[in-house]
């Protein structure tokens, strides 16, 4: 009896075939783990404290001392309440795409596209427009003869762009030295301008009488309110992208809410005393149209002092944190879209040190084109502000329409007051929005055509090429897998 050959290979379980979903996610991997509270937290603060040493002092020239406080303290509400709704997103949802997650998940694959881009808008033109500033504030120092221009541009791109790249944990080490000399610099200019304050400094601009509602305290009327929105923003605008860093982040839905509080209560104390003191020191006529309005609270004679040189190195300091983080932020938001295939898939390739490369230097690329080609700061931070705007009022409509549609979504960090919060933030958001168009109507509809040629692509192209297996977008695909259960 003759034995029947057998194949060596017929009882072998058949090879398993690559993931084409988890290799192209491989190519595409942050590092994870680099970033606990403390680096977070000066992360928040690192966005937003160019703007206490500059750039809020216009808003004396729309609203006066009154309208502009009052303005600050709106923008402040707005901020506050929504950090706080986007603290509990960011715990449901811990992903690079921050926002655009948020959204998609809540208002679908356009609600994503429209916030994403929305997002990229600010953080691609911030940057731009602060390195116009860090250069005049080179020139005016009169560091090494340097004068503002793209030779400066160039080099702080270059330089930063390079600390990015060498890794996320080196970089926002990096962030948080430049910010605590920033603060540090803040603290010490309040107590020299408290030497010099007084109350009566503080309405001394001009009443225009024709204005409905004005007075000392309200020179240009109740209008001036609403046209000082914009610069409210300034001290805490930025803030919002503290959970770009989600996946970087050590534990998230615990560090993230932890960290955003922490960033935002800093930025409330120190908006308050910079802008008291700074017009109660020199006076709101006088600091109302100046370019470094804390060294001009410090010099009422015009002479440069010891204490103002220092605050004027260290408002250099405050640019440089600012322009650095804001250049992460963006490249985080480009990588999520990029990723979900919102945008071209190759720019959210990451570097053997896990850094999204392409994201980091095509936006430095455009930033910097845009800087060399006009060099005019203000317009481009006032088109970052429009994009801004927009996504604030979309990120705070998603939490609403989250908690009401699945109210039973496991939440490790509760907003206090729930959707009431989140609507005080939508409603001011929707606010600030049109109030841009009071002071740049320019900036806003250069925001405006942008977003519109973005709309277009992501219409014809990009939302037929959605990328299922990226986390933002398979975390929408199982809330919608549920909700047909349920069904």
């Amino acid at each position: 009896m003759t034995q029947q050959s057998e194949s060596p290979d017929r009882d072998r379980a058949p090879a398993a075939r690559p993931d084409p979903d988890a290799a192209y996610l491989e190519r595409r991997t942050l590092r994870r783990g680099s970033a606990g509270p403390l680096l977070l937290t000066g992360l928040g603060v690192a966005y937003v404290v160019s703007g206490d040493y500059s750039g809020w002092n216009a808003g004396l020239a729309e609203g006066g001392f009154g309208g502009l406080a009052v303005a600050a303290v709106l923008m402040g509400l707005m901020y506050t309440c929504m950090v706080f709704a986007l603290a509990e997103l960011s715990a449901i949802l811990p992903t690079a795409g921050g926002g655009y997650g948020f959204a998609r998940r809540a208002l679908g694959p356009w609600g994503g596209f429209l916030t994403g881009t929305a997002i990229l808008i600010e953080y691609v033109l911030a940057p731009a427009a602060i390195v116009c500033f860090i250069g005049d504030y080179i020139e005016s120092l009169g560091l090494f003869g340097l004068e503002s221009g793209w030779p400066v541009y160039l080099a702080c791109f270059a330089l930063f762009i390079g600390v990015h790249l060498w890794g996320v944990g080196e970089a926002l080490r990096f962030s948080l030295v430049v910010t605590a000399v920033a603060v540090a610099a803040l603290l010490v200019f309040v107590l020299g301008a408290l030497t010099d304050f007084h109350t009566s400094a503080l309405d001394d601009i001009p009443v225009d009488h024709g204005a409905f509602g004005s007075g000392s305290w309200l020179p240009f009327g109740v209008l001036g309110i609403w046209a000082a929105f914009p610069f409210g923003m300034w001290f805490f605008l930025g803030v919002e992208g503290v959970p770009l860093a989600a996946e970087e982040t050590k534990d998230p839905a615990r560090t993230l809410p932890k960290a955003m509080a922490w960033s935002m209560g800093i930025l409330l104390v120190l908006a308050l005393l910079t802008f008291v003191t700074a017009t109660g020191a020199r006076g709101s006529a006088a600091i109302q149209d100046v370019g470094n309005p804390l060294v001009e609270a410090l010099q009422p004679d015009g002479e440069a002092t010891a204490l103002s040189r220092v605050v004027n190195y260290a408002g250099l300091a405050g640019l440089v944190a600012s322009f650095f983080s804001l250049i992460f932020a963006g490249s985080r938001q480009l990588f999520a879209l990029s990723r979900a295939g919102y945008l071209p898939r190759f720019l959210s390739l990451t570097s053997r040190r896990k850094a999204p490369y392409l994201g980091l230097l095509l936006p430095g690329a455009l930033g910097f084109g845009l800087a060399a080609s006009s060099g005019d700061g203000a317009t481009m931070l006032n088109i970052a502000v429009f994009g801004a705007t927009i996504s604030y009022a979309l990120m705070s409509l998603s939490h609403i329409v989250l908690r009401k549609r699945e109210p039973h979504l496991e939440r490790p960090y509760r907003t206090p007051g729930g959707v009431l919060t989140s609507s005080v933030a939508l409603v001011l958001a929707l606010a600030a929005l049109v109030a841009t168009f009071l002071v740049d109507k320019q900036a806003a509809l250069i925001a405006l055509a942008v977003y519109a040629v973005a709309v277009g692509y992501f219409a014809c192209y990009s939302r037929h090429r959605l990328v299922a297996a990226a986390p933002e977008e398979e975390f929408a695909a199982l809330a919608e897998a549920e909700e047909e259960l349920r069904d």
